[in-house]
């Protein structure tokens, strides 16, 4: 099990390297200059040459790379060219806002799906299980700005019900967090409920077929009991995989929400960030986002390692 697990941390730190070239290459080929977007179109020639100068952007690409990355690995982010404040001063507060944000989504969001997927695999091909699929797949093929702006427009502006813009700077108790954050909370499960729920149905059906399953139903075994103590945990390692891309996917695709919301999260810092032309700041945050989707899934590997003798046992 060491060994997997170590195998594991070689391709994710082997997939951040890749990344990394892959982040500093796009941010590359943006359209404009820094030092122009940051004195504005009337800044002289003079001057624009001393800022570059200044922002290191003569020096060739690679070394530039090079030198951006060790100072990422070392916890160095680097200074905002918009601000000139540290990043890593700048995405603090950010970073917490977006971790609040789908921490509370996934509390809400996992099992609610593992509960429809349970559902689904007790009755399958029945009217439950035909409307449940039916309106997930509905749900997952709405885009997400139409999701939030529907929801905004019947929650927010038709009842009133809920906010429309989030002002985190106003919250005063929890209670007043989440209730400002059911919104966008909505938005992020209509896009991640479908997958988790599919996947738990379709892992649970499939230990359902297993020959030790069959047995217990013929020695009278009530179906629920089957699934809850039988095939659910033996169903476990493909949920937790689908959980995880999802998990990832709350901390790293909210950029979408964000903007339509307003949230003063990473994903909307990394939107406004581009406008600007703050390469650097650009560069971290997706690589903040890199680093939390592979960590999330390395974790959900060894919790399926943990899950599954059978795979412990593998070479």
């Amino acid at each position: 099990m060491g060994m997997q697990l170590l195998k594991r941390l070689f391709y994710g730190l082997l997939t951040l390297l890749v990344i990394s070239v892959l982040v500093f290459a796009g941010t590359e080929i943006l359209p404009g200059d820094v030092a122009t977007a940051m004195l504005g179109q009337g800044a002289t020639e003079e001057s624009v040459a001393a800022l570059r100068e200044d922002l290191g952007l003569n020096r060739p690409a690679s070394v530039r790379y090079f030198a951006w990355l060790g100072d990422f690995v070392q916890g160095d982010l680097g200074i905002s060219t918009a601000t000139g404040r540290p990043i890593a001063e700048l995405i603090n507060t950010r970073a917490k806002n977006t971790f609040i944000l789908a921490v509370l989504t996934a509390v809400f969001a996992v099992p609610l799906a593992v509960f429809l997927g349970i559902v689904s695999a007790m009755y399958p091909d029945s009217l439950v299980d035909r409307s449940i699929s039916i309106s997930s797949l509905m749900l997952i093929s709405v885009p997400e700005f139409f999701t939030g702006a529907l929801l905004v427009f019947l929650l927010a502006v038709t009842w009133h019900l809920f906010p429309a813009v989030i002002y985190v700077s106003e919250f005063k108790s929890a209670g007043q967090m989440v209730h400002a954050l059911v919104l966008p909370i909505l938005t992020l499960t209509a896009a991640t409920l479908a997958h988790m729920c599919r996947m738990t149905r379709t892992a649970i059906l499939d230990v359902l077929r297993s020959g030790y399953v069959e047995m217990a139903l013929l020695k009278g075994a009530s179906k629920r009991r089957i699934i809850l103590r039988h095939a659910l945990p033996n169903a476990l390692g493909p949920i937790i995989n689908v959980i995880a891309v999802n998990l990832g996917y709350l901390v790293s695709g909210v950029v979408v929400v964000e903007a339509v919301f307003a949230f003063p999260g990473l994903g909307r810092m990394m939107v406004d960030s581009v406008t600007n032309r703050d390469i650097p700041m650009v560069q971290a945050v997706v690589m903040i986002f890199c680093v939390v989707y592979i960590g999330v899934n390395i974790v959900a590997d060894l919790l399926v390692l943990l899950t599954n003798p059978r795979l412990r046992m593998k070479k």
